[in-house]
């Protein structure tokens, strides 16, 4: 990590057709059943491929419900995702990464995350990539555990 850049970089494979994966994450709107940490996704504009949307979290154990506007565009030709947030909170700025690969025994999801904490936040670069890869673990287990109910069941 450098002085003014943290990265993380999570991937795990998911035993369902890309495109099954590829329409489920993208459809951000139902985030908040396809992720357990979001309690709302609200599409703010969308233009193309790109899609403006307000997230809020569930309580965190301190009661704050966390919320953000983020600006993320699709592209399907190349099966990823650029991401930033608009509203950056603590972070001086955060950018995100999604890509979606041919994997053996399905499809390789890929997060990479690009981050700087506000010197006034809560966590530091390194508090922060902890607490992103850990959380990302979980968040993408249970998706891939979501996706390929859902494959299972439509074959």
């Amino acid at each position: 990590m450098t002085e003014d850049r943290a990265r993380t970089d999570n991937s795990i494979v998911v035993d369902a057709p890309i495109d099954l994966l590829w329409d489920i994450t993208n459809d951000v709107e139902s985030w908040p059943r396809l992720f357990s940490e979001y309690a709302r996704a609200e599409i703010l504009h969308r233009e193309g491929n790109t899609v403006t949307f307000r997230l809020t979290m569930h309580p965190d154990e301190d009661g704050i419900s966390w919320s953000w506007v983020s600006e993320r565009t699709a592209d399907p030709a190349t099966y990823t995702v650029r991401s930033r947030r608009v509203e950056t909170g603590p972070f001086a700025f955060m950018d995100i990464f999604w890509e979606f690969t041919p994997a053996d025994g399905g499809v390789r999801m890929r997060w990479v995350q690009e981050f700087h904490m506000k010197p006034e936040a809560p966590a530091d670069d390194a508090a922060m990539a902890e607490h992103i890869n850990r959380n990302t673990r979980i968040q993408m287990e249970l998706i891939r555990d979501r996706v390929e109910a859902r494959a299972r069941s439509a074959t």
